[in-house]
């Protein structure tokens, strides 16, 4: 080939590369900075647990609760809880806010299973759990897996009791039971997505009778004075808990070379935890940071913790009274990273994707232009100008990105919380880390592309 349409070539053309290929330092950097990743995850299963740990490591940094009212200095660093159950995490800048803040907002509820609020049942002397799954699950996935019960229980005096069975050494774990092959002939006709239906995602959780008299429902009453000696509560406490059924797994290395992490939730929990870290790593912003970590995207962002309502706009309205800044003005002038995952191109299953638009592993955080379904029903669709100013801000630090679509057009699709962000009259694009079977039990992420979704964020608050 002709040097110059070999210049010509590399001048005009362009693909996203292999970070290991052009960046193998990073390798090491990113399997380091994962260690805390995996470890944070295996105690932060839910999003009550995902707030009070955050709140532990936040406070040990520096971090003050948030005070309405109270104006603060360049650098201050506060955090703001929402019911135990969402987080705003904020760093003061330089620069008034009326020209607006940073936000980057993610989600850190995960596809599960919930606890009816009556769900405790015996049958032929087995005693189960009737569930009701939450998000987006593959039911086929959550049966003869170990499971672990998460939990708070508010007693009748009020007290609010924190469960946990399944996450320590010599715990035991509960299961979701299915058929065997040999009598599963009538099962095997049905469609995968109905091979487990949602009423027989029943967790067995035991078969031993109360020793004594003969009474109704001996393995039930067991199971009910073994929770009472634990945890003080009775039957009718369940009405009064909010219980999940999570993988009893922990975060592990996947692969010979360890190049991946394998866990439970990393859809958003791997955005929440770089979009925490890279706001720790601020100091004395350009613009002010506001990190806000929501529940409630599985199900549309819904309820009071959930970004439909209005709890982060109070919180960014509290910062624009105590600054004498009009909030209108403030979220004008505001650009925010809307941080969820996409799905990484899959080659066993490559009919779903379209290749040139699809993201990959180990190419970087990837920067998703439009979610929505079919006609980019329910997307945000970040303007030219969002995008430019989001890649300058990778390109200058030395970011590894790429962009992604959410599988090929007509074939589903997905929403992020973009679309809310939106509603407040802020810029907003999505970003975050590519992930391979995402809703699984069991979810793969590349070291590489998380270390440089929390670059990105570091970039972007700086």
């Amino acid at each position: 080939m002709d040097e110059n349409v070999k210049e010509l070539q590399k001048q005009l053309t362009w693909e996203f590369p292999h970070i290991a290929k052009e960046a193998p330092d990073q390798t090491k950097e990113a399997a380091e900075y994962c260690e805390g990743y995996k470890a944070f995850l295996n105690k932060s299963k839910t999003e009550r647990e995902f707030v009070a740990e955050a709140v532990r490591i936040l406070s040990e940094n520096g971090y003050q609760e948030y005070e309405i009212g109270r104006k603060y200095e360049t650098g201050d660093k506060v955090y703001y809880v929402n019911r135990k159950k969402a987080l705003i995490m904020t760093t003061f800048g330089c620069r008034p806010l009326e020209e607006g803040i940073r936000l980057n907002i993610a989600h850190i509820d995960s596809p599960r299973l919930d606890l009816k609020p009556n769900p405790l049942y015996e049958k032929t002397d087995l005693a189960f759990l009737k569930t009701h799954y939450y998000g987006g699950i593959r039911k086929y996935q959550w049966a003869t897996i170990p499971l672990a019960m998460h939990g708070v229980v508010i007693t009748k005096d009020g007290e609010a009791v924190n469960i946990c069975i399944g996450e320590d050494e010599g715990d035991p774990v509960f299961c979701v039971t299915d058929l065997l092959p040999h009598l599963a002939a009538d099962q095997n006709e049905r469609k995968l997505k109905d091979g487990i239906k949602g009423e027989e995602l029943n967790v067995l959780i035991g078969s031993i009778p109360y020793a004594g008299e003969e009474i109704k429902e001996p393995v039930k009453l067991l199971v009910l004075k073994l929770l009472n000696e634990k945890y003080g509560m009775t039957e009718k406490d369940f009405t009064r808990a909010e219980i999940e059924m999570v993988p009893a797994v922990k975060a592990t290395d996947v692969g010979l070379d360890r190049s991946l992490v394998g866990a439970y939730g990393q859809d958003d929990k791997v955005c929440a935890y770089t979009a925490m870290t890279a706001e720790m790593a601020t100091e004395k912003p350009e613009y002010t940071t506001v990190t806000v970590l929501a529940d409630k995207e599985e199900i549309g962002s819904v309820g009071n913790t959930g970004l439909d309502s209005d709890f982060s706009l109070h919180y960014i309205e509290y910062l624009a009274d105590a600054a004498g800044a009009d909030v209108k003005t403030v979220l004008r002038n505001s650009v925010c990273l809307s941080s969820d995952v996409n799905a990484a191109y899959d080659p066993t299953f490559a009919s779903v994707y379209e290749e040139r638009n699809s993201c990959y592993v180990n190419k970087g955080c990837v920067l998703t232009k439009y979610t929505g379904a079919r006609g980019k029903s329910g997307s945000n669709d970040a303007s030219a100008e969002t995008m430019a100013k989001v890649i300058d801000i990778m390109d200058r630090e030395g970011v590894y990105w790429q962009t992604g679509e959410l599988g090929a057009v007509d074939v589903g699709g997905g929403g992020t919380v973009a679309c809310f962000v939106a509603k407040m009259d802020v810029d907003v694009v999505d970003l975050g880390v590519p992930i391979l079977a995402m809703h699984a039990p069991f979810e793969l992420a590349s070291k590489l592309d998380i270390y440089n979704t929390y670059k990105a964020f570091k970039a972007f608050y700086k």
